[in-house]
């Protein structure tokens, strides 16, 4: 709690920020990027996160400002990648609804497990060579990373802590992020985790392309996440020598690659620019939604999209199911039944989902693969056909989300064997919905 109190942040999401380690006071030169002696004697670097002629608008790139360059390490060798992976074709499809179990942490007395060794891959789809495609991981860990930092040449990062915060130290500064808040560590950015106890949560990466906000439409300049409320951190630098050699771990091409330099990589003294690691707190979010009659698409509450270059199709977007007020008159009101061009990757924070009160639980997670028909179970269908439709509270404590893919996903046999989480009796909540079918039904007089 300390510790947090003293990690301070910047605000706005995209911003063209600027920071510098109050400890060295004009070390970000004035008036250029690349000097050619740098205030302190420090070397400038550019960390481009777009092709240097993007238009403006999607132009992403930062200037470091540290003590010794990147480029100054050994040569990189292949490491074991455990059960991260690229391999969409390990297992033959499975196109049913598919649940699991909270995933598994090791515990710490038996293993000791850090960010790196706890990623396992559950599904995904794509090229991270072509640059187009996404990964979904969990993190089950016990253990800070020592003297070791993760980088990810292949694309970006969203995390989603459930269960212990996780303090990330980036080259930009350092970032709490605890369960109900969110972080991205864009591509290329390198990052180390400190934990504090058994730790889970849950990952997005997306393969060639950024996260940016959805357009608003006709809702307007303001609501869903807002702009101000994404936190950047502040410049933090540590000149530090590590003489048993600091690890980097490189995540390229869907491969684990480690290399060794004898100083800490997180020796930033000042940087400015607009590719930056952040992170945003869910209960910020900005609820909108249906004040009259029937269910509003879940896209309403996206967070987060990360787009394809064909208009309103997302290679990923990161919606939430947020605590509100449920208010529709003569309708349904939990999620519909649904068969979708779209994948639906389901994780659960804290409480209980709605449309499935048992079952699906924090920690576990669920994937309804395109077309594959999924919605309420038959307890949730009885109970709200039949109920007094007035003002209620919706998910009050709680927090499910989704991430929802264009990609049709594959899973990996981590997560349909390995991992020994997969609930094989998903199917059953579904299995006696009864017909209601009246053939002699008329229209009561009004």
């Amino acid at each position: 709690a300390a510790q947090m109190k003293l990690i301070s942040y910047m605000s706005g999401f995209g911003n063209e920020f600027a920071s510098e380690d109050s400890r060295c006071p004009g070390s970000l030169p004035e008036g250029q990027n690349n000097t050619q002696v740098c205030p302190y004697g420090l070397y400038a670097e550019q960390l481009s996160g777009s092709a240097f002629t993007c238009p403006r608008s999607t132009n992403k790139r930062s200037w470091l400002y540290r003590i010794l360059p990147s480029v100054r390490h050994k040569p990189f060798t292949p490491m074991s990648c455990g059960d991260l992976t690229e391999n969409w074709n390990e297992v033959e499809p499975d196109p049913n609804q598919l649940r699991w179990k909270p995933f598994n942490i090791p515990k710490s007395s038996e293993k000791k497990v850090d960010f790196i060794s706890g990623l396992h891959t559950v599904c995904g789809a794509g090229d991270s060579k072509s640059r187009n495609g996404i990964a979904i991981h969990m993190y089950t860990c016990n253990t800070s990373m020592i003297d070791k930092c993760f980088q990810n040449a292949d694309g970006d990062f969203l995390i989603v802590p459930q269960q212990g915060e996780i303090l990330i130290t980036t080259e930009f500064g350092k970032m709490m992020v605890e369960p109900n808040e969110i972080c991205v560590i864009q591509q290329g950015m390198r990052f180390s985790v400190d934990v504090f106890r058994e730790t889970r949560g849950y990952i997005l990466e997306v393969f060639g392309a950024h996260f940016e906000l959805p357009d608003l439409g006709p809702i307007g300049a303001n609501g869903l996440a807002n702009p101000r409320d994404f936190q950047t951190p502040v410049a933090w630098y540590e000149d530090r020598t590590v003489a048993t050699g600091y690890t980097i771990v490189n995540k390229y091409q869907g491969k684990l690659f480690s290399c060794q330099q004898d100083f800490s990589p997180f020796n930033v003294v000042a940087w400015h620019g607009n590719y930056t690691p952040y992170k945003y707190n869910l209960e910020n979010f900005m609820v909108i939604n249906c004040v009259a009659f029937d269910h509003v698409d879940p896209s309403i509450f996206t967070v987060l999209t990360a787009k394809s270059t064909r208009p309103g199709v997302a290679i990923a977007d990161f919606v939430i199911f947020p605590p509100r007020w449920g208010v529709a008159d003569h309708t349904f009101r939990p999620p519909y039944y649904h068969r979708n061009c779209m994948s639906e990757f389901m994780g659960l924070i804290k409480g209980h989902y709605e449309a499935k009160e048992e079952g699906f639980q924090p920690g576990g997670a669920s994937l309804h693969s395109i077309m594959t028909p999924h919605g309420p179970d038959v307890d949730c269908f009885e109970k709200n056909s039949t109920a007094v439709l007035k003002p209620e509270r919706v998910a009050e404590g709680t927090m499910a989300f989704m991430f929802e893919s264009s990609f049709s996903m594959a899973v990996t046999k981590w997560g349909l064997d390995t991992c020994h989480c997969l609930d094989k009796s998903y199917y059953k909540c579904w299995e006696a919905l009864k017909s209601h079918f009246n053939p002699n039904w008329k229209p009561s007089s009004k």
